[in-house]
C-alpha cells in the first residue's frame, strides 16, 4: 500500500470512530466509555478490511486504545490472549505446519487424486475431499490452498495445456471455481477448518448461552457439509462446464509424484499419529479442546518432527493469535457493556410485527448477503455474529438454531465474491475466471448451499436435538 492510500485508510478509519461516537444516538443505558468502545471495534473491523497497516498491528493497537479511552482495564483488555480456544487455534496451526513441512498433508491429496481423478469432475471432488480431511487440524483455509489445494490444482490443469486465456476452458477455469466452492463448505462444516470458527463457537456460549464444542459441530456440520460436498462441484460443473471431461493423465501424474515422494519417512508416521489421536481425544473425550491440541503439540516438538524455530517463524500463527485474542476480548466486552442487548432492543421493536419463524429468516439472509461488503468471515463474524445471535434470542428463536445457522452460514457466504475468505483472491488471481462468471457462480451456489442447509441442514440439527 502506497503512503497515499495508507494515509486515506487511516483517516477514514478515524472518521468511523468520530461518526459512532459522535453522531449515533448513544442509548441512556449504554455508558459513555462503552459507546467508546463501540467506536473503537467499527473502526478496527473496518481496518481488517482496508489494511492500512497488517490486522495484528492494528488489533494490537486497539487493544491499548481500549484500555486508554474506553476503560478496559489492562488485565481485561489482555486476557483474550489466554483464552483455550485462541490458543486451540494457535496450537492447531503448528500441527498443520508439521503436516505441510513432512510432505503428508500433499501425499494426502495426490492420493485422493489417483484414487478419483480420472475425470475432471473425479479431480474437483478429490481436492474438495482433500480439503476437508485437512480441515480437521488445519485451521486457515489459506494455508490449505496455498500449501496443497492450490498447487495440485494448478499443475493439474497445466498438464492438460489449460492456462489463463484462450485455453482456460478446457479444465483450469472449472477446477478453479469448483475446488473454491468446496474450500467454503469444508470452512462451514467443520470447526477447525476455519479460525473464525471457534470464535463463532465462543460467541454462541455468551450471547447465546449455547456451548458448542468440536464434536457438537462435527455432529452438526457432517450431513449437510457432505451433501454439500457431493452437490456442489456438480453444479459448477453444469454451469461452466470444462471442455476436457476425462483425466486419466491426472491420476498419472498424481501416481508419478507419489512415486517420487517415495515411501513415508519416520516424522510422517509420527505427523499420522498426532493427527489421529488429536481427532480421536476431540471425538472420544471431554477434554477441552485446546489440550489435546497442546499436547500434540508437544508431541512434535519432543520427537524434532518441529523445531522450536519452526514455531517461532510461523509468523500466520502468531499474527492469528494477536487479531484474534485482541478482537475476542473487545467483542466479549461490547456484551458486557450492553451494546449487543441495546442493538437487539432496537432491531427486535422494528420488527415487533413479526413472528419468530419470519425474524429468524429475515436476519439470517441479510447476514448471509451482509458479506458483500465484508473481505473476510472473521471480520463478518465480529461485527454482525453478536448482535444477530441477540435479537434472535430475544425474539424466541432457538439458541442451538441460531448457533449454527449464524457459525456455518457465515462460512458459505464467502463464496459469493472473489475477495471472500483468504483463498478467494489466491483461486481468483490465477486469471482463469473472469470476474462475472466468479460471481454469478457464486450467486447460484450460495442458493444452493442455502437450500442444502436449510432444508437437510436444519432437519438434521432437529433429529439431534440441537433445536
Amino acid at each position: 500500500m502506497t503512503p497515499r492510500k495508507r494515509a486515506i485508510s487511516t483517516a477514514a478509519l478515524l472518521a468511523i470512530y468520530l461518526a459512532v461516537v459522535f453522531l449515533l444516538p448513544r442509548p441512556e443505558t449504554i455508558k459513555p466509555e462503552g459507546w467508546r468502545l463501540l467506536g473503537l471495534f467499527a473502526a478496527t473491523i473496518a481496518g481488517l478490511v482496508l489494511q492500512p497497516i497488517p490486522g495484528g498491528a492494528l488489533v494490537l493497537i486497539a487493544v491499548g486504545l481500549a484500555s486508554l479511552i474506553a476503560g478496559l482495564p489492562m488485565a481485561t483488555a489482555l486476557s483474550g490472549f489466554a483464552d483455550p480456544v485462541v490458543w486451540l487455534v494457535l496450537t492447531a496451526f503448528f500441527i498443520s505446519s508439521a503436516l505441510l513441512k513432512t510432505g503428508i498433508a500433499r501425499r494426502i491429496a495426490l492420493q485422493f487424486v489417483r484414487l478419483f481423478g480420472r475425470t475432471t469432475l473425479g479431480v474437483c471432488y478429490s481436492l474438495g475431499f482433500t480439503d476437508l480431511v485437512l480441515g480437521f487440524i488445519i485451521p486457515s483455509a489459506g494455508a490449505r490452498s496455498g500449501g496443497v489445494v492450490l498447487p495440485i490444482v494448478r499443475s493439474v490443469a497445466q498438464l492438460y495445456g489449460s492456462e489463463p486465456g484462450p485455453t482456460a476452458a478446457l479444465l483450469g477455469s472449472f477446477l478453479m471455481a469448483g475446488v473454491y466452492q468446496a474450500i467454503c463448505v469444508t470452512s462451514a462444516t467443520l470447526l477447525t477448518a476455519q479460525a473464525s470458527n471457534a470464535i463463532a463457537a465462543k460467541m454462541a456460549a455468551q450471547f447465546l448461552h449455547y456451548p458448542i464444542d468440536w464434536l457438537g459441530w462435527f455432529r452438526a456440520g457432517i450431513v449437510p457439509g457432505l451433501i454439500s460436498l457431493a452437490v456442489i462441484p456438480w453444479v459448477v460443473y453444469r454451469l461452466y462446464p470444462p471442455q476436457i471431461r476425462r483425466t486419466p493423465e491426472a491420476s498419472d501424474f498424481a501416481r508419478r509424484q507419489l512415486v517420487e515422494m517415495g515411501p513415508m519417512a519416520v516424522p510422517e508416521y509420527i505427523v499420522c499419529v498426532v493427527f489421529a489421536g488429536v481427532c480421536s481425544a476431540w471425538i472420544l473425550t471431554r477434554l477441552d479442546a485446546s489440550l489435546p491440541a497442546l499436547l500434540g503439540c508437544s508431541v512434535l516438538l519432543v520427537t524434532g518432527v518441529l523445531k522450536w524455530s519452526d514455531v517461532t517463524r510461523d509468523h500466520a500463527a502468531w499474527d492469528v493469535f494477536i487479531w484474534y485474542g485482541g478482537l475476542f476480548e473487545m467483542a466479549r466486552a461490547l456484551g458486557d457493556a450492553g451494546i449487543t442487548k441495546a442493538f437487539a432492543n432496537a432491531v427486535g421493536t422494528s420488527l415487533a410485527a413479526y413472528g419468530p419463524t419470519t425474524l429468524f429468516v429475515v436476519a439470517l439472509m441479510v447476514y448471509y448477503f451482509a458479506h458483500y461488503g465484508f473481505a473476510s468471515i472473521t471480520a463478518h463474524t465480529l461485527a454482525m455474529y453478536p448482535a444477530f445471535a441477540a435479537v434472535m434470542l430475544a425474539k424466541g428463536v432457538p439458541p442451538g438454531l441460531a448457533a449454527f445457522s449464524l457459525a456455518c452460514f457465515g462460512n458459505l457466504c464467502a463464496g459469493l465474491t472473489h475477495y471472500g475468505t483468504t483463498p478467494a483472491p489466491m483461486f481468483f488471481a490465477q486469471g482463469y475466471v473472469p470476474l462475472g462468471t466468479w460471481w454469478r457462480i457464486g450467486i447460484v451456489t450460495s442458493m444452493v448451499n442455502l437450500a442444502i442447509w436449510s432444508t437437510v441442514g436444519f432437519a438434521w440439527w432437529k433429529y439431534l436435538g440441537i433445536w
